[in-house]
């Protein structure tokens, strides 16, 4: 892509990160009688840069592979990497995270509210840590000869996550991490690699269209498998946070419901999408031409990261 069509991606996902950063908690929580936390934007901005470089960075590493299998594919022709700049935007946003875990939970007003023993003595505190130098690690990586090695550092954070999520004072955290931890990867692995596959595809579509289309067709069937992991763990979370007799009313009256429903209505639009991409590649004419609904798919699946984020940040629902 473009110097200037990398700036405009950009400037579009902080854009809709910020969006819902401002007006997704006001919105998830009006008339449910719930309390919105302070900071509750700050964080989901924070957390949509987040899970947005873990996207970028652990896609492109899938994504090389599979470019990789494509026999005759002209990797002197590959696109520029972007996992070095995603993971320090990462590291930025873990880092403004962990100030908030050193102020007790609450976003800071000055330096002097910041307690770095909690960051030491807290379990919340040590998983933040070990986010921002997971991420340190991930960028210095992906300037080496061996950039697939920031795979280790990312898992790490995916693991930090997960835990996070899930604190010892829940029933069975264990379980709940472990759902956690499946879905995050999946979704991170079916984002962000089809954002590189398009731009390799971009890249390739008139030099090589048949080995960009090669690489779009191995991508769908890994992301088939992506999608029903996704969908399982999915509905094995949802029904751990809100049990099965109380989902209809919670989705509706509760913000946590509300933003889940949002994910998931978008999350189906997105399974039309790559549908409808899956099926112009089978058909006899122009196989190209899966590009258009597959990039309508990447776009809507950046937006269901920053929901995700939105989700980690209201009210978790009380179990009736």
């Amino acid at each position: 892509m473009p110097s200037v069509g990398r700036a405009v991606a950009v400037l579009v996902l902080v854009a809709v990160a910020a969006l819902v950063s401002l007006l997704g908690p006001s919105a998830a929580l009006h008339d449910t009688g719930e309390a919105r936390a302070p900071g509750t934007g700050g964080i989901t901005f924070l957390r949509a840069v987040l899970f947005s470089a873990l996207c970028v960075q652990l896609g492109e590493v899938f994504a090389v592979r599979l470019v990789r299998r494509v026999p005759g594919a002209p990797l002197d022709r590959v696109p520029g990497s972007w996992s070095a700049y995603a993971a320090w935007a990462g590291c930025v946003a873990a880092l403004g995270l962990a100030t908030v875990v050193a102020n007790g939970n609450l976003v800071p007003r000055e330096l002097s509210d910041l307690d770095i023993g909690r960051l030491y003595d807290t379990r919340d505190g040590r998983l933040a840590l070990l986010e921002v130098n997971a991420f340190v690690v991930a960028a210095l990586l992906a300037r080496s000869r061996r950039p697939a090695g920031a795979a280790l550092p990312l898992a790490a954070v995916i693991v930090a996550e997960a835990l996070r999520a899930h604190p010892p004072v829940e029933d069975s955290p264990l379980l709940g991490s472990g759902l956690t931890l499946v879905h995050l990867t999946c979704g991170a692995l079916w984002a962000g690699g089809l954002l590189h596959v398009l731009r390799v595809l971009c890249r390739w579509r008139t030099s090589s269209p048949e080995q960009a289309v090669a690489v779009l067709g191995l991508y769908a069937r890994v992301a088939a498998v992506l999608f029903a992991a996704i969908t399982v763990t999915g509905v094995c979370s949802t029904l751990r946070r809100m049990p099965a007799d109380t989902v209809v009313d919670q989705l509706t009256g509760t913000a946590y419901g509300r933003t889940l429903l949002a994910k998931v209505l978008l999350v189906l639009v997105v399974a039309v999408l790559a549908a409808l991409a899956r099926r112009r590649l089978r058909g006899a004419g122009d196989r190209a031409s899966a590009y258009v609904p597959a990039r309508g798919e990447v776009v809507a699946l950046g937006v269901v990261v920053v929901l995700s984020a939105l989700l980690t940040a209201v009210p978790v629902p009380i179990r009736w």
